[in-house]
Parts: C-alpha cells; structure tokens; sequence
C-alpha cells in the first residue's frame, strides 16, 4: 500500500549536493514547508552562504552542515554515520549531488570515469544504505534519487555520465519495488537542462582537445535553461504526491518519447540536434 501525501514538517530532510543549483533551491523549498536540514556539500563557502539564507528566510528551521567530498568512500561512510547518529527523525533522503565528465570512453581514463561513478552512484548507494533503517523506521518517510535526461538517452560523448545515471536509475527502481508496502515512497527523477554549475564544473576527458573540450562544454551550457527554483519546486511536488518518476522539463520529456519512439535508432536524432546546437553557437 502507497503512503499517503509526505509531510515535511514531521521530519528532518537531508540534501545531497545542497550548496548551489537544485540542492540549494530544494533547501529552500524544504525550510518554507518547515523541514529541518540537513545539508551535505564539498563545497564549504556555498554550503555556509545556503545555510545561511535558510536560517534568515526559516529561523524556525534547524539547519545543519557536512562539508564532504563524495567522492571519498570514508568521508561519506564518516558523515552518514554522523547524520544518523544526530537525525533520528529524518523522513527525506535527497540524493541530489552529481558531477560531469566529458569524453568518449577512448578519451577518458579509467580514473577518470571511476570519479564520475564514485560520486554520482557509489555515494548514493552508500548514503542510501546508511540512512535506509532511519527512513523505514520512521512511517510516511521518502527517498528521492536524482537521475538525469542521460539516465533516459546516451549520447556520445558522455558515457561516463551516462552510465553513473542509468544505474541510479535502475537502483531507484529496484529499491522502489523493494520498500512497496514499508511506508516509504520512492521518487526517480529526470532533470533535462537545469541552469545549474554542472556544465561549468564538468570535467573534461585527458585525451579530448582542449578547443574542442571547451566548445562542448560551452554548446551543453546553452541547453540548461530552467531555473533551478522551478525544478525544485517540481520535485518537491512529486514528493508530496509520492510519485515514483518525474521528468523535469521539455529537454527531458521529448527525449523520453524519442526513446521510446525509436530505442534503437535515436542516437542519428542526437547528433543532428548535437550538430545544429553547435552551428547556433558560432
């Protein structure tokens, strides 16, 4: 049986990924609806600057800090036995942290990729593993996973992130259908073009040219368009209404339907639009 409607002020929410873009404008959201935080981010003058917003906008809210990389295996597994410790009522796990890389698999090291998937699935895993006996200890609780539109396509030039994607899509999945009838709801989410950092913080493969590196970056930049606020509050939505899949925005909701449309034959559709965005941009 599916929980009813998920009610933020019970608990505490904990975002991933909280000091800028969509973790951020989730923090927000949260604090308004009268969630106490928990905030995770390497980046600590970010995380200090949203903390701080919140409190001023929420003082009711209790708001608290991890500065963590993700990307290091004891740090997550030091900082989710923390948040456990001092959060026994936390009822919300947004997985919201990600990062980017580009390049074809010939252009990136092994290194390289393993970053991508360390953050982007093995902290979501771990965090998730973590916070799982809280979440299901606590009845009406909710776990959101933020997948991406390359979670629903793969297009060249970004298998590293393409995959770190599809397997948290599939994670969410299977988790989902494993907590149906435990009172906790299960939220997969697709973002298309967020106006977030990712674009500008991505990584570039060592063996992509350094022009050609900057013109991708530059042509994926041009596609995050929606404001980060919009798709918080979108999420934030489908949380409350406990649904299982959501695809933010057109730039995610047309790439579906082409995969479904043609699941074998979409990636000649992709370059060409890959090709005219590259042509508008000169």
């Amino acid at each position: 049986m599916r929980p009813g409607p998920y009610e933020f002020a019970a608990g505490t929410a904990v975002v991933t990924g909280a000091a800028s873009g969509i973790g951020a404008a989730l923090a927000a959201g949260l604090a308004r609806r009268g969630s106490d935080l928990v905030l995770l981010d390497r980046d600590a003058d970010g995380l200090a600057a949203v903390a701080s917003a919140v409190r001023t906008a929420a003082p009711q809210c209790t708001v608290t800090t991890h500065e963590v990389d993700l990307a290091d295996a004891a740090a997550t597994d030091r900082v989710a036995a923390r948040v456990v410790a001092g959060h026994p009522d936390i009822t919300l796990l947004v997985n919201n942290a990600g990062v980017a890389l580009a390049g074809r698999f010939d252009e990136v090291t092994l290194e390289e990729f393993d970053w991508v998937m360390a953050v982007n699935v093995r902290a979501v895993v771990r965090l998730t593993h973590a916070l799982l006996p809280v979440l299901t200890a606590n009845p009406g609780a909710h776990l959101v996973v933020v997948s991406s539109v390359f979670g629903l396509i793969a297009p060249a030039g970004q298998v590293a992130y393409a995959s770190s994607k599809f397997a948290v899509r599939g994670f969410t999945e299977a988790l989902r259908h494993e907590l149906a009838g435990r009172g906790v709801g299960v939220t997969c989410v697709h973002p298309g073009g967020i106006r977030t950092r990712i674009a500008e913080s991505a990584r570039v493969g060592s063996g992509v040219p350094a022009a050609e590196g900057e013109a991708g970056k530059q042509a994926f930049a041009r596609l995050l368009t929606m404001d980060p606020a919009v798709a918080a509050e979108q999420i934030l939505t489908a949380v409350q209404r406990r649904r299982r899949r959501l695809l933010v925005g057109w730039s995610a909701v047309v790439p579906d339907l082409l995969v479904r449309l043609a699941p074998g034959s979409y990636g000649r559709v992709l370059a060409g639009l890959t090709a005219l965005t590259g042509r508008r941009g000169r």
